[in-house]
């Protein structure tokens, strides 16, 4: 097969909803194996996929220069969990990995505000266009300032010479020193206000609204939370795949 191929069938892969290989294979062979001359293995499959993660990288990148929200001064910043394990058993388990780069050593807890809960994995933060095309994302430690990494994604946001950007984000992207931070980047933030602030605040729950409803589709439809992956580079490439897919559904 050609790489081409085989990113097809990753995006297939993920647009199907099927996480594991050896199922998605098997229904690839019945659904689209007229589509493809010869369909690989499971262990063929992994090693194509895995190898291709810089390329399913790049393709994220220029299908995003093509989508209509590229060029947009709007974007939404928010971040959500990637778990790894729910149960205590599991993280045990993951810390007697004998994979070289295994997610167990890189995983912590974090707490997720929104659904009033611990989780154990990492978090995943995006920049994303008002109509869903992805302008930056990060993946780190749950322990890791949301602020930091958004000044970081901030940084390296492509767009034209000089533009200024408006951020819509939550309650915790707050801060003096960090509004002077995004304005040395030519950037502002946008949020409701807090119980301990003065002032009525501006209502952007409908503008808000947007940024939940592309996470729903990247967990539920696009089965991101069971990404099935056992060590950090899987894990980079199978988020690779669904933003892929992600990305090539915007219209």
């Amino acid at each position: 097969m050609t790489d081409a191929e085989v990113v097809t069938l990753c995006v297939a892969q993920a647009i199907i909803g099927i996480p594991s290989d050896p199922r998605f294979l098997a229904v690839a062979n019945k659904r689209l194996g007229h589509l493809f001359p010869t369909l690989p293995d499971r262990s063929g499959f992994y090693k194509r996929r895995e190898a291709l993660s810089d390329t399913l990288e790049a393709l994220i990148a220029e299908s995003a220069r093509h989508s209509p929200g590229s060029g947009d001064d709007v974007l939404l910043v928010d971040s959500t969990p990637v778990e790894t394990a729910r149960s205590r058993e599991t993280v045990k388990r993951g810390g007697q990995s004998s994979l070289a780069d295994a997610i167990s050593d890189a995983a912590d807890y974090g707490y997720c505000a929104s659904h009033s809960r611990y989780f154990y994995g990492f978090r995943l933060h995006c920049l994303f266009a008002m109509d869903g095309t992805p302008r930056a994302l990060a993946l780190t430690s749950p322990k890791i300032d949301e602020r930091e990494v958004c000044l970081a994604m901030v940084a390296r946001c492509q767009r034209q010479p000089g533009q200024m950007l408006t951020l819509i984000g939550d309650k915790n992207f707050r801060g003096a020193q960090f509004e002077t931070d995004l304005a040395t980047l030519d950037a502002c933030i946008q949020r409701p206000r807090r119980k301990d602030e003065s002032g009525k605040g501006r209502h952007l729950a409908p503008i808000r609204q947007r940024v939940e409803s592309i996470y729903w589709t990247a967990k539920d439809i696009l089965t991101l939370e069971r990404h099935g992956a056992r060590t950090l580079h899987g894990l980079r490439t199978r988020l690779a795949c669904h933003f892929l897919a992600l990305t090539e559904d915007v219209p």
